[in-house]
């Protein structure tokens, strides 16, 4: 999906990050820095480019009728966030399931609602859930399972400057409330092919 950007709100945000070089102490006129401030306008409104995303447009594109009623795990998704507080990047890898009710996805719709999700201004914790309650919704599966591993560079190159810490969060409905089901997710999860 090719992304366009506002060149309105390019013009507007640029105008915002020159202030905010300026404030840093940095000459926005020098070479290397004049078209930073719109390149900076441009990058963000790429990597929040999800606000202007349905992911329930998204499922709903590619839903075929299908009697299949295992488990469908989409992992090792790639993501990239921002933190809502300090707008530094965290990333690491999705592994969504879902058990089918009647109806199915295309595989890389999956992958589109974490992104979607993703490329908002997020916390892992509501990251995890508003993928999970999308699919839950739109597919009204048995079940549906998401579990993100991240790294956060708020944590790595600020604050507590932990570099090798992972976070790791889940959220499930249905079937998967059944220890055994999560417990077979998890498991075929780790598996290396």
């Amino acid at each position: 999906m090719n992304f366009e950007f506002d060149e309105e709100k390019t013009i507007r945000m640029a105008s915002h990050y020159t202030e905010i070089i300026k404030e840093l102490g940095e000459d926005v006129d020098r070479e290397g820095m004049q078209k930073t401030p719109e390149r900076v306008a441009k990058a963000m409104q790429y990597l929040t480019k999800g606000y202007q995303q349905d992911p329930k447009d998204i499922l709903l594109g590619a839903l075929f009728k299908e009697n299949y009623r295992q488990m469908v795990i989409v992992k090792d998704i790639d993501f990239y966030s921002m933190c809502e507080h300090h707008m530094i990047p965290f990333f690491g890898k999705a592994h969504v399931a879902y058990i089918p009710n009647g109806y199915i996805t295309g595989l890389s719709k999956i992958a589109r609602v974490v992104d979607i999700y993703a490329r908002r201004l997020q916390v892992q914790e509501r990251l995890t859930t508003e993928i999970k309650d999308a699919i839950h919704s739109t597919l009204k599966p048995l079940g549906v399972m998401v579990v993100l591993e991240a790294q956060h560079m708020c944590m790595q190159m600020r604050g507590v400057e932990k570099q090798n810490s992972v976070t790791i969060t889940s959220d499930f409905t249905g079937i998967f409330k059944e220890a055994k089901t999560r417990e077979e997710f998890i498991s075929l999860i780790k598996r290396q092919l």
